[in-house]
């Protein structure tokens, strides 16, 4: 059962109620350097970015987002941090602004933010972290899932005061228990739309073990509407460990699913190889379908049988192509990769 949420419009996606969990990253470029930021941008809209966010630190970097809006085709999400003037800027442009209300500065600082996405018609993302928590809140908690639970509400209040509901929330931690029992502490007491994401997760191996294991413990329970794993490497790679996430539990079905044995000495081919070859060449496919690599007999043809597309490693190079459960051909090991190839074109092209 998932969680009930409110469900939010992202320009032309929605975050939260019943709409599907998207994927999320951040550009690494120079926000004002407008090209290599809408190139960046493209390239992981390929691989299935659906929202990307841009850090927005300048009045400069701010009017660049009217540019980069022009020439992406999936919402775009500024990042602001202490100056409501750059918030004002980036609101003409960007389809959600991610800023902390309380960091904006007064009372009257923020009324003019939250105006600015009235206006536009824009969400704001209150976003905390448990590494920059208010001063009073780590006196009082220390660096604790309360502290970050009563940051995120504050922040919310102060919108709410403004009559302002149009919100979604994250909390989020470099360390996976706190992280999780934040979300869920936070997901009882309001119905705002939840970013998921273990920020500051270290690099790809690591942190894409923490972020699995945080997305996939509150995923699982229901809770969260939209995520991004933040890794310490090219976003791209955050892009693949979402949607790899997604699917793992079922949320997703796009693009090429592969199911591969581990290997060991009975394997015929070269799993390794074959595989690596296949996720690279494919990772732009959109269409769903299931794609077996198995390196013997043992398990390959049951494998085989419930994939779209498979390969057998068999004795004496006998290796067994399957489609849609049936045995269409022997391939010669050199020509394993180029006949998987051509079948996951044939199926995508239908």
């Amino acid at each position: 059962m998932r969680r009930k949420s409110k469900k939010i419009r992202v320009g032309k996606l929605y975050i939260g109620g019943n709409a599907p969990i998207t994927v999320q990253s951040m550009t690494t470029t120079d926000t004002t350097d407008v090209d290599a930021t809408v190139k960046q941008i493209q390239e992981l809209e390929d691989v299935g970015c659906e929202i990307i966010r841009v850090s927005a630190p300048t009045i400069e970097a701010a009017k660049a987002l009217k540019g980069i809006k022009k020439s992406i085709s999936i919402p775009l999400v500024a990042d602001i941090h202490f100056d409501y003037r750059i918030a004002l800027e980036a609101a003409k442009y960007a389809d959600k602004l991610r800023i902390n209300p309380g960091n904006i500065g007064d009372e009257e600082k923020i009324k003019l933010v939250v105006n600015a996405a009235k206006e536009h018609g824009i969400p704001i993302r209150v976003g905390v972290n448990l590494g920059s928590l208010e001063k009073d809140l780590f006196e009082k908690y220390g660096y604790t899932s309360e502290a970050m639970v009563e940051s995120a509400l504050r922040h919310v209040k102060i919108l709410e005061k403004l009559d302002f509901y149009n919100t979604i929330v994250s909390l989020k931690a470099s360390d996976v228990p706190r992280m999780v029992e934040a979300y869920r502490l936070f997901a009882k007491k309001t119905d705002y739309p939840l970013h998921l994401g273990v920020t500051e997760a270290g690099s790809k191996f690591p942190g894409t073990i923490k972020n699995s294991i945080g997305m996939g413990i509150l995923l699982s329970e229901g809770i969260g509407d939209t995520i991004r794993v933040s890794l310490s490497d090219d976003p791209k790679e955050e892009i693949k460990a979402g949607k790899q996430i997604l699917r793992a539990l079922g949320l997703r079905k796009d693009g090429v699913e592969i199911t591969s044995c581990p290997t060991c000495a009975r394997a015929n081919i070269d799993v390794i190889k074959i595989v690596e070859e296949i996720e690279n060449k494919t990772e732009k496919i959109k269409k769903p379908m299931h794609v077996a690599i198995m390196g013997c007999a043992v398990n390959g043809p049951g494998e085989c049988r419930k994939a779209d597309i498979g390969i057998v490693g068999g004795v004496n190079n006998t290796n067994l192509l399957y489609k849609n459960g049936e045995i269409i051909g022997k391939v010669p090991k050199e020509k394993i990769v180029e006949s998987l190839l051509g079948e996951i074109k044939a199926i995508n092209s239908d």
